[in-house]
């Protein structure tokens, strides 16, 4: 077996550290806990679940905390959580054989981040870069920090994927709490924008900040100043920013130029189910709609194989192909579309089924 140290920076985490290092006691792991500046009890609960602590004076950069949590690691391979990320998966034998096989690589692992007023919410999957060598690799940028090679700088690199799967929560909370973290992260992200003016990935991070707090105008804003700069495909942002991107012209009315910006590009994305699914949407979104077209997307949807990590977006699909054959004026179809989707507990689904319940009666 490989050793591997798991490494997380912290402040006032009292509410998940334990649930969080609760989930990894079974491992055995050497965990290091770098603490910036807590006056709650999360040391004393990372103590109780043999973390060891140590303490770091914080200076409005993440990246400066990750990096002295890799320099108190004893082991080379390091795992890295955050305190608001609970494991739900992990198989050592799988993580070391994959990291055997991609000595010089980067891991993923899979987390649902979860959004809402409260844990159980709608969640989004992605892979994010969280098992690598220490001595071969460390993070940049103050915020939003990318893991990135030593010695070039650079954050392209081999990623592969490692069975590790997490539940994150840190955006879940109240509109105020949401507020004060989005104000707070773009301080910063509009420090490192006028250090790099020429980044896209700040500005994609910056309208993440906005749509965090539902504020789509400047969501959209950021995120069209990023696709207009250079961009990397096989970064995983990017596709990310592309399903947001999307919804942000949705939710401001701009489906046209969605489109034109997405079709001339449709094959590079293809093969994203999660973007599949946004451009079904952005076809219902049309004035006037073409549900054809959003039904064509959909099914492709439904065509693609579940990802490893578990990610299904078939009810999301299943839904978008009720509200299509509604359109349509096929009604029957598009309640037994609709139905298909509540059976995989789609909330639009339930709630649409539960309103024309009503309406009927």
């Amino acid at each position: 077996m490989i050793p591997l140290s798991v490494c997380m920076i912290g402040k006032n985490e009292e509410k998940n550290i334990e649930k969080c290092l609760s989930a990894l006691m079974p491992y055995g792991f050497e965990i290091i806990y770098v603490d910036t500046g807590s006056t709650d009890r999360t040391k004393e609960l990372a103590a109780k679940h043999g973390a060891d602590i140590y303490d770091f004076e914080w200076i409005d950069d993440f990246s400066a905390a990750r990096n002295f949590s890799l320099e108190k690691a004893t082991h080379d391979h390091v795992l890295i959580l955050d305190c608001d990320e609970f494991l739900t998966k992990l198989d050592m034998e799988g993580v070391c054989a994959a990291i055997e096989a991609h000595p010089l690589g980067v891991g993923q692992i899979c987390r649902h981040s979860y959004t809402g007023s409260e844990i159980g919410g709608n969640a989004s999957t992605e892979e994010i870069d969280r098992v690598f060598n220490r001595r071969k690799y460390h993070y940049i940028y103050k915020i939003h920090e990318q893991v990135a090679d030593r010695e070039s700088g650079s954050t392209d690199y081999e990623r592969y994927p490692v069975p590790v799967t997490a539940d994150h929560v840190g955006y879940v909370g109240s509109a105020e709490e949401k507020q004060r973290k989005a104000k707070r992260n773009n301080e910063l992200l509009f420090q490192e924008i006028k250090r790099n003016p020429e980044e896209p990935y700040f500005y994609f991070q910056v309208g993440q900040s906005y749509n965090l707090i539902d504020d789509y105008e400047n969501a959209y804003v950021y995120y069209k100043k990023a696709f207009s700069l250079p961009l990397n495909l096989e970064n995983v942002w990017v596709h990310v920013m592309a399903n947001n991107f999307i919804a942000a012209c949705i939710q401001t009315s701009r489906e046209p130029e969605a489109l034109a910006l997405y079709l001339p590009v449709y094959d590079d994305y293809a093969m994203d189910a999660n973007f599949l699914c946004s451009i079904g949407s952005l076809y219902l979104n049309l004035t006037p709609p073409q549900p054809l077209k959003a039904m064509m997307e959909f099914v492709k949807v439904l065509q693609a194989p579940v990802s490893l990590e578990g990610a299904d977006l078939s009810s999301a699909a299943l839904f978008g192909m009720g509200y299509a054959n509604e359109l349509l004026g096929n009604f029957a179809a598009a309640q037994n579309f609709y139905e298909k989707s509540a059976a995989k507990n789609y909330a639009a689904a339930i709630q649409k089924l539960a309103t024309d319940t009503e309406r009927s009666i």
